[in-house]
């Protein structure tokens, strides 16, 4: 099956184009630049989509500013799906968030729901994949959280996943019949969001304090106690956060 992958540099892009290459799929990974493929300009899409089975776009605005990431999720999936339609693609994939349209106060989180419908209202048949937080951005998490020496965050309830799993299931569905509809993915355990970051970043010797604080906004959104956590029927990665964190330990520096 020949798959397209949008975004294949990034963090489950890259994992994802991996896993469907060892299962012997042909994949393209589109680089941007001179001669490459721009979802913003629309250049090099129709060449990228020809007898393509599926796309999988797991790009993401390179700004969390709301007119911003609307302006980048609205254009490059316009233009995605026009490419798409007119090479015949039979399956769009998208990545998303658990709990997007709870976090409408979030002007990023409205723009990915912009995303969503423009998916939904196409023509083209589609599996949307919402994934709750991933393991490798605790410390993004905190940095976002942190005033001086202190990360403050709401003690509500997450259930993170490990990026390795998230690609996994992105490439189940790649290659599986579209849904027309929204699956959910997420980790093994639930945390609380506070004890999560402060895990996370006593293991790697940071000693930024973390203080909970029921008002600290999430992508400019007010949490509510089970706002990022998946529904009934999720499916659950089987990595776990302590594996994770010894081997993310272990690896060398930047290698997550």
């Amino acid at each position: 099956m020949k798959v397209v992958v949008i975004g294949a540099g990034g963090l489950i892009g890259s994992k994802l184009v991996s896993k469907l290459r060892e299962h012997g799929h042909e994949v393209i990974a589109p680089s941007r630049g001179p001669g490459g493929v721009d979802t913003i300009t629309g250049e090099g899409l129709p060449e990228a989509f020809v007898e393509a089975s599926v796309v999988v776009d797991v790009s993401n605005s390179p700004s969390f500013e709301a007119a911003a990431a609307l302006e980048f999720f609205e254009t490059s999936t316009r233009n995605q799906l026009a490419a798409e339609q007119q090479a015949g693609v039979g399956h769009h994939v998208a990545l998303s968030v658990v709990g997007t349209q709870r976090l409408a106060e979030s002007g990023y989180m409205r723009a990915q729901t912009a995303q969503e419908r423009l998916i939904q209202d196409s023509p083209i048949p589609y599996s949307i994949v919402h994934a709750t937080q991933f393991f490798e951005f605790v410390e993004s998490i905190a940095d976002a959280a942190t005033d001086g020496d202190t990360v403050r965050l709401s003690h509500v309830l997450i259930q993170p996943i490990a990026a390795d799993d998230v690609a996994a299931a992105l490439g189940k569905v790649a290659v599986g019949a579209p849904v027309n509809g929204i699956l959910e993915v997420a980790g093994p355990a639930q945390f609380r969001l506070d004890e999560l970051i402060r895990r996370g970043l006593s293991a790697h010797g940071d000693p930024r304090t973390v203080l909970v604080d029921p008002h600290t906004r999430y992508f400019g959104a007010e949490l509510g106690e089970r706002t990022l956590l998946p529904g009934d029927g999720a499916t659950i990665g089987a990595t776990t956060f302590e594996a994770w964190l010894s081997a993310s330990l272990m690896a060398p520096p930047h290698a997550t």
